[in-house]
């Protein structure tokens, strides 16, 4: 009866991880070349520290077993202090371990720096010169993602795609908050923050749909905050372009403005055409006309305080939509050209 019981106690003990066979491991079975090796890095540190931290815990339930009260056998010995040997061993092998975490970090920080381009397709394949590369615009919108291709001309909302083994660029800003752009299957999280851009460089190997989300609390549509990416088949990729070309919408400053405002959950959406130098502006944080884009701001109080009562019109006159194509001349205290900024 009492082998029944322990059966029964430690099949209830166990039911928990039953609950384990639901999750995805696609941070371990990716389909992207980066994200595989930053994969394999994780397996790789997990197990160096596993050399430490395994004997430790068995060392630990050794000697409590060992040298308990009731076992009349074990030595006592209540004047031992030292012992050379063992110092050795304590202090080389963590010593050694966190040397070798040292090295396989310095090395996969280098080589799965972000901003890095790509150097191979996946383990067998490097990248070949003549190689292209897909430019994807990100802007982190709330709670929405915003994905604009330049070289193609589109824009998509909550969808991504890209074609397989073509390595990827990805350019990434927000509208507001800071935010953080993650496709696990992909490569590694990556913040977006307002009025900077941050890059990274990935590749997807196999054709399939994938999870995207935002990773960093962003406010009350966070949780909703979620987007398709897919990987294509190069000619099915360039359909699904063409497709977004042949379909409507437009996308320039002032749809993006309403495109801006708060929202939760939003449908899917494309746009067959973008305003070329949308990106640029939301990076500026002077889509809205009137508004004085930062780097000219910069570029004013780089000169000492000439601000934007040196500028010939006002601010009022930089960034409109009407003139977003003419260059700004601003003027030092001599009247002379100081700088030329175009936004």
């Amino acid at each position: 009866m009492r082998p029944l019981k322990s059966l029964r106690g430690l099949l209830l003990a166990l039911a928990p991880l039953a609950l384990l066979a639901g999750c995805d491991t696609v941070l371990l079975n990716p389909s992207g070349d980066i994200a595989a090796q930053q994969g394999r890095l994780i397996v790789v540190s997990t197990v160096l520290m596993l050399l430490i931290i395994v004997p430790v815990i068995v060392l630990t339930l050794l000697f409590a077993w060992r040298y308990r009260a009731s076992n009349k056998a074990a030595t006592y010995a209540p004047d031992w202090d030292h012992s050379t040997q063992l110092e050795l061993v304590i202090w080389a092998a963590p010593l050694l371990i966190i040397i070798a975490l040292g090295a396989v970090t310095w090395i996969s920080t280098h080589t799965l720096d972000p901003y890095r381009p790509l150097q191979r397709i996946d383990a067998q394949r490097p990248v070949a010169p003549d190689t292209p590369t897909l430019t994807v615009e990100v802007v982190a919108l709330d709670w929405k993602w915003l994905f604009i291709y330049p070289e193609q001309g589109i824009a998509t909302v909550n969808e991504l795609a890209a074609p397989v083994d073509v390595p990827i660029r990805f350019k990434i800003t927000s509208s507001s908050v800071m935010n953080s752009f993650y496709i696990p299957a992909l490569a590694g999280q990556i913040y977006a923050m307002p009025g900077m851009e941050t890059k990274l460089h990935a590749v997807i190997n196999r054709v399939g749909d994938y999870e995207g989300f935002s990773a960093n609390y962003s406010g009350a549509g966070f949780s909703g905050m979620r987007f398709t990416f897919r990987g294509m088949a190069p000619q099915d990729f360039h359909r699904w372009v063409d497709a977004t070309r042949a379909g409507r919408g437009t996308l320039d400053r002032t749809a993006y403005l309403q495109l801006e405002k708060p929202s939760e959950r939003e449908p899917a959406r494309r746009y067959a055409r973008v305003a070329p130098d949308l990106y640029d502006a939301i990076v500026d944080r002077c889509v809205e006309p009137g508004t004085l884009c930062m780097k000219q701001i910069m570029a004013l109080d780089a000169r000492r305080g000439a601000g934007a009562n040196a500028l010939p019109n006002g601010p009022d006159a930089v960034c409109t939509v009407a003139d977003a194509d003419a260059p700004l001349v601003a003027t030092d205290a001599a009247t002379r050209p100081a700088f030329v900024a175009t936004p």
